[in-house]
């Protein structure tokens, strides 16, 4: 299997996380973290289920990985998530030292790419765009719906 090929099959399951997310009332992001070819966490928005501001996708996916590898450092792992993470997540992504972050679609008002371009782990690689029309219309059918 190709890289972009693996890259695509987890960001499905990172979409069906998404669309958990979306039926759960959430806005729909989805995450998952892969470990030597593992999964080790599927998660999803949980900010309005949970009523925390910090309950993004990506944040559910770091503490799910790290309590499943028992270690708070992810060197090991890839994580695949549906939209440019925020800078909070994106930092989150740097502490726990991510080496590779893939995500869908770009996040143009909030991505960290905007805030802050070097959050992330210096040595940490992004792969952007894969899946990227599956993960922009899942964002813009859900805001549309709520306008």
């Amino acid at each position: 299997m190709t890289q972009q090929e693996t890259d695509e099959k987890y960001m499905r399951m990172a979409l069906d996380e998404a669309r958990q997310a979306l039926s759960g009332g959430e806005v729909p992001i989805g995450a998952v973290v892969v470990c030597r070819n593992r999964i080790v966490a599927r998660t999803h928005n949980l900010t309005e289920t949970l009523c925390d501001v910090t309950a993004h996708a990506e944040m559910q996916a770091v503490t799910a990985a790290a309590n499943t590898l028992g270690g708070k450092y992810l060197t090991d792992c890839t994580l695949y998530v549906t939209v440019e993470p925020c800078p909070m997540c994106a930092g989150a992504l740097g502490w726990a030292q991510l080496p590779r972050i893939v995500y869908g679609c770009p996040d143009e008002k909030r991505g960290y790419r905007e805030y802050a371009p070097r959050v992330l782990h210096p040595k940490a690689t992004v792969t952007a765009g894969v899946l990227e029309e599956e993960c922009r219309q899942l964002m813009q059918d859900f805001f549309k719906n709520r306008r």
